[in-house]
Formats: C-alpha cells, structure tokens, sequence
C-alpha cells in the first residue's frame, strides 16, 4: 500500500513510518523541513499540512496525520483538521487516520464525562485535548471522506517498549490487565498500520490500550 505520514518527523509520526516501511509498505513521509527527517528508504516530501490539497493526497491509500502544535499554537490541530477534510472530499478514494488523543474518551459507560473534564486531568494538556477533540467533533460532522481518529490511552508512554500486541476499544477509556489506561507510541504504531491495512474502524474513532513490558 502507499501510505503518507504527516508530522513523520515527531514521536509518534517516526514509529509509524517505521512499522509500516517494515512491513513492506511504500511509504512518504510529508514534512515541512525535510532535512529533520531521516528514515532510510523512505522519501521525504515538503509539505506544509495547511497547505495540502487533494491532489497531494489522493495518489495514497491512506494518510496519517501525526502533527504535534506547540504550546500557544494548539488550535492549530482544529485548522489543519478542517483543512484536511476539505482536502479528502476532493480525494475520496484515500483514508485520513488521525492521530488522536485520550482527552475526549469517556470515563464512565454511560457517556456523561469525557476524561479532560475530569478534576484530575493536567491543564497543561487542555489546549491540546480540546483542540483535538474538536477535530473528532469535525470528522464527525463530515461527509464525502473515509476517516479513522485513534485515541491512546491516558498514559501515552514514548519510552515504552514494543509488546505486538493491543487490545481495541471504544468511546470508553479502557484499562489493561493492571488498571491502568496505558499504550507504548510503538504499540500504537503497530494499531496504527494494522487499521490502514485492515480498514475495520471507517468513520470512527476507536481506541487502544495495551501492557508495560
């Protein structure tokens, strides 16, 4: 499959590459300075994510969008979002999945509290769980294009090692074997490139939870 990865560059956008480039996979990495990026066997093409149009898009199966904001600029999720929708209506043959966040998972079975509304949840990662549950919002609202949001677990652990193996949920924060609400970023990538290969969560979000080593 052909598969483009924006944001190849960051933590989570490099380990996707990766899995998917190891799996055979042709893949290209979209980035704004391509001189960041390195991954052998693997192009890298400058693109600005709020510039992207169909055109660039539509020659993938499925394309990642893996972008990180920094503090004060992150809105910025909720205009690329939008930008990307608009861009796949004109692309509707390739996926857009999403690389998402836990704040807008539901804590409790019935659906009434969402994680970020919880007394516990970090402010310093307000901004970004707003700004990205927006864009499930959005996607939500969308017509005309196949998406796919995945939310990690609560504790989204980037020094955490690769298990191969996760268990998917839904809406509702999940725990693992030990009660905690935790994924690896290379676990992650591997629920990643498993849904672009198996296409089972179309139009919606899902998420995963997995074990520490």
């Amino acid at each position: 499959m052909k598969i483009a990865v924006i944001g190849a560059a960051g933590k989570a956008g490099s380990l996707i590459v990766k899995e998917a480039k190891e799996r055979g996979h042709q893949v290209t990495a979209l980035v704004r300075d391509p001189s960041k990026f390195g991954e052998e066997g693997v192009q890298a093409v400058q693109k600005d994510v709020f510039e992207l149009t169909g055109e660039d898009v539509k020659g993938y199966d499925a394309v990642v969008n893996a972008i990180s904001m920094p503090p004060g600029r992150e809105d910025g999720h909720i205009e690329a979002g939008r930008k990307l929708i608009e861009a796949f209506q004109s692309a509707p043959d390739t996926r857009l999945i999403v690389v998402g966040g836990a704040g807008s998972l539901f804590v409790d079975e019935a659906q009434t509290t969402r994680l970020i509304e919880t007394p516990d949840f970090p402010d310093l990662y307000k901004p970004t769980a707003s700004s990205q549950g927006q864009n499930l919002k959005d996607l939500e609202a969308s017509s005309g294009i196949k998406w796919t949001f995945l939310s990690p677990a609560a504790f989204f652990d980037a020094e955490g090692k690769r298990t191969g193996a996760y268990r998917a949920a839904g809406d509702v924060l999940t725990v693992n074997a030990a009660g905690d609400s935790y994924i690896s970023y290379e676990d992650y990538a591997i629920a990643i490139v498993d849904e672009i290969e198996k296409s089972e969560h179309v139009n919606e979000r899902f998420s995963v939870v997995g074990e520490k080593e």
